[in-house]
C-alpha cells in the first residue's frame, strides 16, 4: 500500500467523529437495529419505524441497509450483538430500550446511538441532559416519569372499585422500576389498597408469581414495564385471564395480545418519530447536538372481549376516556 494512502486511512480512523458524516455520493448508509425481544414480538414497532423511514425517503434494500439483531429477550446476548454491529462499522445504531441502549453505549462511544423507547438517559446518567445530550446518544425516551405507576393503579381501581388487594409484577433489574413501584405504593395507600409486590427476573418466575397472587387472593394486577415482559406479553396476558385477574399494562401491545387494559406512552409514535434522528445523523448532524425528546402521546386502550371473559363491566366513564376500545 502507498505510504500516503496508509497514513491517510489511519488518520481517518483516529478522527472518526461522533456523528456519521454526510454520506459520500454512491454510498448506501448502513444502520444497525439492536433489539431486546425477538423480531416477531418487535414487529409492530419495526413496521412503524420503517414507515417513518419511508416518509423521509429511506427505503431498506434501495438506499439504506439495516442490520437486524435481536436478543430474544435474553439480556446476556446484547453485548455480543452490540459488538457485532460495531464490527460491521454501521453508521448508527438504533437502541429501542434501556437494556439495548446500555449495551450499545458499552460497545461504542463513537458510533451514533438513537434510543427510542427506553428510560430517561439523563436520569440514568449516560447523557449530560435531554436538551443537549453530548456524546454519541440521542433520540427519544419512553419514560413518562415514575408517577405513571400511580396513575395506572388509579385506573385499575376505577375499573375494579371493590378491590382491596392488588398485585404488582416487576423486574427489579430493570432500571427505573423501583421509582415507578414507589409511586404505585403511594397511590395504593391513598386508595386504601394493599399492594403485593412480586418479582420476576426470568421466564420461569411467571408461574410462581401468579400462584402467589392466588394464595394472597389478589383482586387485580399491575405489570410494570420490562423488555422480558414485552417479549412474553401473550403469555402474561393469558396467565392474567386464566387467573381471573383484571390487569393493566404500560404497553398497548399487551392488550392486542388479550390483556385487559393499558395506559402509557404511545410507543408506536416514538418509533415513527425516530427516523427523523436517523435522517439528520446520516446527513451530518452530531447526535450530541440533537435534543432527546419525551413521548408526545399517551393512550388508554381497553379490550372489551377480555373484560367479558373476566365477567367484568368497564365503567362507561372509563370507556369514554379510552383512546381505543377493542371489541
Amino acid at each position: 500500500m502507498d505510504r500516503r494512502v496508509f497514513l491517510g486511512a489511519v488518520a481517518g480512523l483516529l478522527v472518526a467523529p461522533l456523528a456519521a458524516r454526510a454520506q459520500p455520493a454512491g454510498k448506501v448508509p448502513r444502520i444497525g437495529w439492536l433489539g431486546g425481544p425477538s423480531r416477531e414480538s418487535a414487529e409492530p414497532f419495526v413496521r412503524e419505524f420503517q414507515r417513518g423511514l419511508k416518509d423521509l425517503g429511506w427505503i431498506e434494500g434501495q438506499n439504506l441497509v439495516i442490520e437486524w439483531r435481536f436478543g430474544g429477550g435474553r439480556a446476556e446476548q446484547l453485548p455480543d450483538l452490540a459488538a457485532e454491529l460495531v464490527g460491521l462499522r454501521v453508521d448508527l445504531i438504533i437502541a429501542p430500550s434501556s437494556p439495548t441502549m446500555f449495551a450499545a453505549r458499552n460497545a461504542t462511544r463513537t458510533i451514533p446511538i438513537v434510543t427510542v423507547a427506553g428510560g430517561d438517559p439523563a436520569a440514568l446518567g449516560i447523557v449530560a441532559s435531554l436538551g443537549r445530550p453530548g456524546g454519541n446518544i440521542t433520540g427519544l425516551t419512553g419514560t413518562v416519569g415514575p408517577e405513571i405507576g400511580g396513575k395506572q393503579l388509579e385506573l385499575l381501581k376505577e375499573t375494579v372499585p371493590k378491590v382491596s388487594r392488588m398485585a404488582v409484577l416487576w423486574n427489579p433489574t430493570t432500571r427505573g422500576n423501583a421509582l415507578v413501584l414507589k409511586e404505585a405504593e403511594i397511590a395504593a395507600g391513598a386508595l386504601r389498597v394493599e399492594l403485593q409486590r412480586l418479582e420476576a427476573r426470568r421466564l420461569n418466575d411467571f408461574e410462581s408469581a401468579f400462584t402467589a397472587m392466588g394464595t394472597k387472593r389478589a383482586g387485580a394486577l399491575l405489570i410494570l414495564g420490562d423488555v422480558m415482559f414485552t417479549t412474553y406479553r401473550g403469555r402474561l396476558a393469558n396467565l392474567a385471564v386464566k387467573s381471573r385477574l383484571p390487569a393493566i399494562y404500560g404497553d398497548r401491545n399487551f392488550v392486542d395480545e388479550g390483556g385487559l387494559m393499558s395506559y402509557g406512552a404511545n410507543l408506536a409514535d416514538n418509533f415513527r418519530r425516530a427516523p427523523v434522528y436517523v435522517d439528520k445523523i446520516l446527513k451530518g448532524a452530531k447526535p450530541g447536538d440533537l435534543p432527546i425528546e419525551r413521548s408526545a402521546k399517551f393512550e388508554l386502550v381497553i379490550n372489551l372481549k377480555t373484560a367479558r371473559a373476566l365477567g367484568l363491566t368497564i365503567p362507561p366513564s372509563l370507556l369514554q376516556r379510552a383512546d381505543q376500545v377493542i371489541e
